[in-house]
């Protein structure tokens, strides 16, 4: 169906009338005092041409000229078939650790040794990109958490974001608490049924002002679900001055928080030690059950408005060649006269 945004705009049609109606007449303009000799004539050739109805299809062609003027200003668009938007509505917030210790490379990605944030994009990215439905928000945290993207159905946006993201940026520490405080306070005014925080971490709380359990605490009052993932291999083989040493890079994670952390708000702990393994988790979180909402939906618009205007283009230039011929023709009547 064809919609007009602007429907207001047609209150103008009358206005060109309006205008001729108030303003003077050019009968009403004082006499000339140039008189011209052959004016009886010309006053009767106009009179013949305006009975012959000559004169009138240059006002109607105005008057449609200015009609889809006005209908152009009125914006018309056409309203296609109602989409119906996916929409699980679930509210996931991610928060991924950026602090020194994810540089560790104790990853693989297709066969390349990765460090753990560059797998972690890799496997989020993908987690990203499957939930389709969903708002889907970003902290990042090191020394301080940072609110990176708010809640949003723009799944491309997030996935840029994280990609963006770099070892470092928010501090070489690590403020779990304070991750934890921020998605409490982001979410605390969304639906309940729906609140759930997916924190991504390789070692303990070094930095923040909140303690992770007490976070944790809060945000069971809250009713907010987190899923804790615990990420780093159990041992990785390393070249020093002594030779090849068989060394544990998750040394630091401190898994008895982050079992903690789930527990109080009735969600999981994960351990990841490789790629496949946080994929893994990735794809059994995925299966979360899905709050249903009421269908949404959208209606594809189309702008018209570019063929009345079009159109009124093109009579307008016909009224201008109509009347450039009219003064024509009375230049070669007066030469002949």
């Amino acid at each position: 169906m064809i919609e007009f945004v602007w429907l207001w705009a047609f209150a103008f049609f009358p206005l060109p009338f309006l205008v001729r109606w108030l303003l003077p007449s050019r009968n009403d303009q004082p006499e000339a005092a140039l008189r011209v000799p052959f004016y009886d004539q010309l006053a009767g050739h106009s009179a013949d041409m305006k009975r012959s109805g000559f004169k009138q299809w240059p006002f109607w062609l105005g008057v449609l000229a200015w009609l889809c003027l006005v209908t152009a200003a009125a914006r018309p668009q056409w309203l296609g078939e109602a989409i119906e938007l996916p929409v699980s509505g679930r509210d996931l917030m991610l928060a991924v650790d950026l602090s020194g210790s994810m540089e560790a490379e104790d990853f693989k990605v297709r066969g390349r040794t990765v460090n753990r944030l560059v797998a972690t994009k890799w496997v989020a990215g993908q987690f990203i990109q499957r939930r389709v439905g969903d708002r889907i928000g970003l902290i990042l945290f090191g020394r301080q958490a940072y609110l990176q993207t708010p809640l949003t159905f723009d799944r491309e946006t997030v996935k840029t974001l994280l990609h963006e993201a770099v070892i470092g940026l928010a501090g070489k520490e690590t403020a779990i608490g304070d991750a934890i405080g921020l998605a409490v306070k982001r979410l605390k005014d969304k639906d309940v049924s729906s609140r759930v925080l997916i924190l991504l971490t390789d070692g303990a709380n070094t930095a923040g002002e909140v303690d992770p359990v007490k976070a944790a605490e809060l945000a069971a009052q809250q009713k907010l679900k987190i899923y804790t993932i615990g990420i780093g291999a159990d041992e990785m083989i390393v070249q020093s001055f002594f030779g090849r040493q068989r060394v544990n890079p998750s040394a630091d994670l401190d898994e008895t928080t982050l079992k903690a952390i789930a527990e109080k708000t009735g969600g999981r702990y994960f351990r990841a030690r490789d790629t496949e393994e946080l994929n893994k988790i990735y794809h059994l979180l995925d299966k979360l059950e899905p709050l249903e909402k009421e269908a949404q939906t959208f209606r594809p618009t189309t702008a018209l408005f570019f063929w009345p205007l079009a159109i009124a283009l093109c009579l307008t230039g016909l009224l201008s060649l109509a009347r450039l011929n009219g003064h024509t023709m009375q230049s070669e009547g007066v030469s002949h006269g």
